[in-house]
């Protein structure tokens, strides 16, 4: 296991574990985590989806975008705007995608760009 220099020095003088893990390591895995979770919400939503566009999500009184997507395929030839449950699906996934880039870039210190 690789350790940072900070760790060692706080277990040297000996700080007990959980200082160590709050003050050295939870800064530096926030941002991982924050992504990671952002990349997981965009999964969880194209799952969801496609469960519902399966007919294996919720019952068809809910509104849910994959139902919509299932419905509006029987008239998507009569109107382009039949395809916005899949077209917003698709945003939303990229929004939130994008979002947590946009966290990472602003919160972690060493993927700064230099100028």
């Amino acid at each position: 296991m690789l350790l940072t220099d900070s760790r060692v020095a706080a277990t040297t003088i000996g700080c007990r574990p959980l200082r160590v893990m709050f003050r050295h390591i939870l800064p530096n895995v926030t941002t991982s985590i924050l992504v990671l979770f952002t990349t997981a919400v965009g999964w969880a939503i194209s799952i969801a989806s496609s469960l519902s566009f399966l007919g294996l999500g919720v019952n068809p009184p809910e509104a849910e975008w994959g139902a919509d997507m299932k419905q509006a395929l029987t008239y998507l030839n009569q109107g382009w705007w039949m395809a916005f449950p899949g077209i917003a699906i698709t945003i939303t996934i990229i929004a939130v995608n994008l979002f947590g880039d946009g966290l990472q870039d602003a919160l972690d210190p060493y993927t700064k760009r230099r100028a």
